[in-house]
């Protein structure tokens, strides 16, 4: 029986020390979040083989896209495991293991040694982050809840934005180890606080363990996951890529099936009928799709076609943290007053049109204006993200909010991974289309290296110096352009969003009730 049955309407049902609790579990995510994009700023460093580990680029590529696998493929698993064996054992265990391979990472002596210390991230960050999301669902009340999802979504949005800022500065005091061990003591702190603060919670009646659901999701989600990393990496053109992307797919239907037919289902699919469960989560895919590929290219512009240094580029990414603090806490309010359906259709809407605006930036773009795109989609997605992940939560009972948070993540997780793949790979076509011409009276190697990539055209630029006029402009317009295409991709996935919010979204406060999970009634929901 839920809490409010048994008490006053009017009586709070949220733990005492929440507001507490959510400053420990918003530190706790930071550290993961953070290293998401903090890596970024390191890779020429990396690169180096005197002050870094000498890395090639697919070693260079490999050690962001280990941590993203594993990520992703983990994500769903622990936080069926969370529901059962206790989420704040599980958010304790996974920051000891962050905070382990973060140190190993810091000391890797080799390319290999780093992607696998990053791998070993990986696990640490899918342990921690279903677990901050499932026990704000379980210390907070109802009404209250959606304030503090708002602030948990300011959180992941600060630390997107300074992570590049913060990798910047450490590079220029102290060793490229540092971007890793900055990791330790945040692990530290977050250790101490939530063996202090944070109530134990599981679910009540968890049941026997799905041990073959819980295996075919791991291999379907790391399969995909491999096929939508190595596709962007390599092109999609080989036999092995579709093979892993068609194979992934195979068996997460596989697990479909599977579970809809257990008795003890690890996650209970038809959750995806309830048009409050499934259309948050279609919105968190299609916008991370469209945002993290928009976030890929626009480092490289501003860092090869506009000229900034990596800290200064992770100082043109405040706006958006800017914009993610000020409207992310005040989103909960304008949902309650128009409606999650209205929020989250303008928030995507602001997106479409900042992600669009990309198609019309060029190398001499006032700076202050792209500026300006990065605070307009750091608001849009400040307004989807909260109602979203209210809506998903609210579909659930405390003690399934687990796989409510793992479902949502692993959602976001891989669409990033795609959205990457596939607009840098539409980036990619376009910039080595555009770029042909150019390359026609270099030597083979040179134009082999200048072709693939805007990075490789100015390293074969400043290694011929004189021999090959005009290649730096060429390949600064190739990118533009091919820059254009890849921002009229992701703004029309965006604005799918749009429309997905319009048609099955709940509207103002009431209108929708939480789902019945586990009731007969709910296969038949619409």
């Amino acid at each position: 029986m839920p809490p409010t049955a048994e008490k006053p309407p009017n009586e709070n049902t949220g733990h005492p020390r929440r507001w507490a609790i959510l400053g420990v579990l918003v530190i706790s995510l930071l550290v993961v979040v953070l290293d998401n994009t903090i890596l970024n700023v390191a890779l020429r460093t990396l690169a180096d083989p005197v002050h870094g580990l000498g890395a090639s680029q697919g070693e260079l590529e490999w050690s962001i896209n280990s941590y993203t696998l594993v990520f992703a493929g983990l994500l769903f698993t622990f936080g069926v495991l969370g529901d059962r064996a206790g989420r704040r054992r599980m958010l304790l265990i996974g920051l000891v293991i962050f905070g382990l391979a973060s140190l190993l990472s810091a000391y890797a002596q080799s390319p290999a040694q780093l992607i696998a210390a990053r791998a070993l991230m990986g696990i640490g960050g899918a342990a921690i982050m279903p677990a901050t999301l499932s026990i704000i669902s379980n210390v907070f009340d109802p009404r209250e809840r959606g304030r503090a999802i708002g602030m948990w979504a300011g959180a992941v949005g600060l630390a997107v934005a300074i992570g590049p800022v913060l990798g910047g500065l450490l590079l220029e005091h102290f060793w490229w180890g540092s971007v890793f061990l900055i990791n330790v003591p945040i692990v530290a702190l977050g250790v101490l606080l939530v063996a202090l603060l944070v109530p134990e919670s599981r679910d009540p009646a968890p049941g026997r363990i799905d041990v073959f659901g819980v295996l075919l999701s791991v291999v379907g989600l790391v399969t995909l996951t491999y096929g939508i990393i190595d596709g962007g990496e390599h092109g999609f053109g080989r036999p092995l890529v579709w093979a892993a992307i068609l194979g992934g797919l195979g068996v997460l239907a596989w697990f479909v099936r599977y579970e809809r037919r257990s008795s003890h289902p690890s996650l209970d699919v038809r959750l995806f009928r309830v048009p409050r469960f499934a259309a948050p989560v279609a919105m968190i895919g299609l916008v991370f799709f469209a945002a993290m590929g928009v976030m890929f290219f626009s480092s490289f512009y501003l860092q090869l076609v506009r000229g900034y240094s990596p800290l200064e580029t992770g100082l043109l990414f405040l706006p958006f943290a800017v914009a993610q603090l000020v409207f992310a806490p005040r989103s909960a309010t304008m949902v309650r007053r128009y409606g999650a359906r209205a929020v989250s259709a303008v928030g995507l809407m602001l997106t479409a049109v900042a992600l669009s605006a990309y198609a019309f930036v060029g190398a001499a773009t006032p700076i202050w204006l792209v500026l300006v795109f990065f605070f307009l989609q750091g608001a849009g997605m400040a307004n989807i993200m909260p109602p979203a992940t209210e809506s998903i939560m609210a579909s659930l009972p405390r003690e399934k909010a687990g796989v409510g948070s793992a479902v949502s993540n692993t959602i976001r997780q891989v669409a990033a991974a795609l959205g990457v793949a596939v607009i840098g790979s539409v980036l990619a076509a376009g910039y080595r289309g555009a770029i042909g011409p150019a390359l026609a009276d270099l030597p083979p190697t040179a134009r082999e290296a200048a072709g693939e990539s805007i990075a490789g055209a100015y390293a074969v630029a400043e290694q011929l110096g004189p021999a090959a006029p005009g290649l730096v402009a060429a390949a600064d317009d190739a990118f533009v352009s091919a820059m254009h295409w890849s921002a009229v991709l992701a703004a029309l996935v965006a604005a799918a969003g749009v429309l997905v919010a319009l048609r099955w979204m709940p509207g103002r406060p009431g209108t929708a009730a939480p789902v019945p999970v586990g009731e007969p009634e709910l296969a038949g929901a619409a």
